[in-house]
């Protein structure tokens, strides 16, 4: 080991080039002095957990729904006009909570102006809607259907700022699942009505969630899926309820139990984070 002319080596720096006096892989007491480990860590309750998993359970409902729809009109147990009276009704009553005190005449013209420009040309269009992929096999559409709503499930927005949410994504492909299950159907009205309960399940009913949404709202949305699942197949019904259940309870339990095996680390060899200039911090920069 190479030793300075004073008989003594140099303090160990974090610096490369200034550590001659020491081999290749020492390491020395004050490298892990600025280690840090779960900084900024929350640790959720179980009661937390639960609650902020029934947006996925929402999500996986909402689909459930908008699919109980589409078999009522397949099998025509109920007429698309029993299904779409209805629920305008009820969407409009959420457009009125949803807008509260800042509802003005202005404001409800041009949502009314955009409402009716939107069912006209869904109506014009479902003709063409309805034929668009009747040459298709039913396997075929089934199965690209399940595909579509499964990426809409894994696009959606929960509220959390990650790379993977894109609305354009999940709405795209819900649209997308219903146009393919609209040449199903028996007429071209049918498909218009699909078509509408698609924009409300998929396009309004996330926006009013989003602003409004509660925890307990899961239960009656659940009990609803059930009971009309119940008339229609049993086993969907145990595979629906089943996987609703697991989601909401079995796995926040698992989270909350495994916050303890948390271990993160944090130090000077973190990438550093730049800060865009924005209205807030831009004076604070200068």
């Amino acid at each position: 080991m190479a030793k300075t002319t004073h008989g003594k080596r140099k303090p160990w720096v974090k610096n490369l080039y200034s550590n001659r006096d020491y081999p290749d892989n020492y390491t020395d007491v004050s490298f892990l002095k600025d280690l840090q480990t779960n900084l900024h860590v929350r640790l959720y309750t179980f009661g937390e957990a639960v609650a902020g998993i029934t947006v996925l359970n929402n999500q996986i409902s909402c689909i459930t729904g908008f699919l109980i729809l589409y078999y009522m009109m397949l099998s025509d147990s109920v007429g698309p006009t029993s299904i779409l009276v209805p629920t305008c009704i009820i969407t409009g009553i959420g457009y009125l909570y949803y807008r509260g005190s800042s509802l003005s005449m202005k404001l409800l013209g041009e949502d009314s102006k955009t409402l009716c420009t939107v069912l006209l040309f869904g109506y014009i269009f479902s003709p063409m809607l309805h034929t668009l992929t009747q040459a298709i096999s039913t396997d075929t559409i089934y199965t690209t259907t399940f595909f579509v709503m499964l990426f809409n499930l894994m696009f959606s927005d929960y509220g959390l700022v990650v790379a993977m949410v894109s609305k354009a994504v999940s709405l795209n492909a819900a649209i997308f699942g219903a146009i393919c299950l609209a040449s199903r159907l028996s007429t071209s009205y049918h498909a218009f009505v699909l078509l509408v309960e698609a924009a409300i399940f998929f396009v309004l009913y996330p926006i009013i969630t989003a602003a409004t949404w509660h925890a307990l709202c899961m239960v009656p949305i659940f009990c609803i899926c059930c009971a009309a699942l119940y008339y229609i197949s049993r086993p969907v019904l145990y595979l629906y309820a089943c996987t609703t259940l697991f989601i909401n309870f079995a796995c926040p339990l698992i989270f909350v139990r495994n916050q303890r095996h948390k271990f993160n680390i944090h130090g000077p060899w973190d990438e550093a984070i730049v800060e865009e200039n924005t209205d807030k911090n831009l004076d604070e920069n200068l």
